[in-house]
């Protein structure tokens, strides 16, 4: 019998005991948008494009009767031609390219101005919408060298040059709340941070999570004409009453679902009540890059059936996100077809 009193918590990998129904379920109920991947080249380390064979891609998305995805890795320029060019373009209908922009710019004198032509100028190109990242508010500065929020007035234009171009604002604010909180025995992801350090925020100089979604709140609030999807279920999948708060009193937002089955699944019946409630402002998405047949099976089944603890990533022997199984949410059909593609139609013209 093999000494396992001094077993590391990461080579800690129990199998549950309890025998459970499992409904695999190979293609959703209703014809999908993926209203939230990559495909681009910025996200991967070897600078190669995220899919090195779109064909494959595409006997993937058919063979789970995928419409289409959007690809939010446009960046800007040539770049942003480029992934048109490979995807848009190449296979009219499949994908819709979001476009970025260089907040760099922010550092500028004449910054805003040619941030606006730069979204107007990716906009004439062929972009669907605009992609912000998590890094405004954490990372990008202005000429005092102080961090640049998503409400400061100084963006004002940009946001609202994006609703009158009719772009879409997919907007990543923060990140997960545990990702803010101290490095200690009590922080849930700590296992995920001590191998992504990087992913750690709660350091000096950096805004606290509470004062990120302010910001978010206060940039969608100041924006009434222009649509802001809430990436990851509105930036605060922790807190789901914060988040039907943000739907009640915001018509313009929406959220997608996108890289959260964990966080929803350890609380099924306040996930399905708050995607039933706002079904016409929720948009299914899966933030899995590359995608698998796995990752689009886990998410159908997620959705689909009221299947009881079976991990979010079937594929990992540790789970990534958090040592915890999740059970689905057995939406009704009527929702379902709004969060799979009639809301990703009506926002994206997907």
């Amino acid at each position: 019998m093999p000494d396992v009193t001094d077993l590391r918590l990461r080579d800690f990998a129990p199998r549950p005991s309890a025998r459970l129904p499992e409904n695999r379920v190979e293609r959703p109920r209703h014809r999908c948008v993926d209203a939230h991947n990559h495909l681009g080249r910025w996200l991967a380390e070897d600078g190669k494009w995220m899919v090195p064979d779109v064909s494959g891609l595409l006997a993937l998305m058919d063979g789970h009767d995928v419409r289409s995805i959007v690809n939010l890795d446009g960046m800007w320029g040539e770049e942003l031609a480029a992934n048109l060019d490979r995807y848009d373009r190449a296979h009219p209908g499949r994908f819709l390219t979001f476009c970025q922009l260089d907040w760099n710019l922010l550092r500028e004198r004449d910054g805003i101005e040619r941030l606006v032509r730069s979204l107007e100028h990716s906009r004439m190109l062929g972009a669907r919408g605009l992609k912000v990242w998590k890094t405004l508010g954490l990372h990008y500065t202005g000429p005092d060298g102080r961090l640049v929020l998503p409400d400061d007035p100084r963006l004002g234009p940009v946001f609202a040059a994006a609703g009158e171009l009719g772009l879409p604002v997919l907007i990543h604010t923060a990140d997960p709340v545990a990702f803010f909180a101290p490095l200690d025995r009590h922080n849930e992801r700590l296992e995920e941070l001590l191998s992504q350090p990087d992913w750690h925020f709660g350091r000096p100089g950096l805004p606290t999570f509470d004062r990120l979604m302010d910001a978010l709140e206060g940039l969608v609030a100041a924006h009434p004409g222009t649509t802001f999807i809430g990436a990851h279920v509105g930036c605060n999948a922790e807190d789901l009453g914060w988040v039907g708060r943000m739907l009640d009193e915001h018509a313009n937002f929406h959220v997608d679902i996108a890289g959260r089955l964990a966080e929803l699944g350890r609380r099924p019946r306040e996930t399905a009540a708050l995607l039933t409630r706002h079904r016409d402002r929720v948009l299914f998405g899966t933030d899995a890059f590359p995608v698998t047949a796995s990752a689009y099976r886990t998410h159908f089944r997620f959705l689909e059936t009221a299947d009881e603890h079976f991990p979010y990533a079937p594929e990992e022997e540790v789970p990534p996100q958090g040592r915890w199984a999740v059970s689905a949410l057995d939406l009704p059909a009527d929702v379902l077809e709004k969060v799979y593609s009639e809301n990703a139609r009506r926002l994206l013209g997907a």
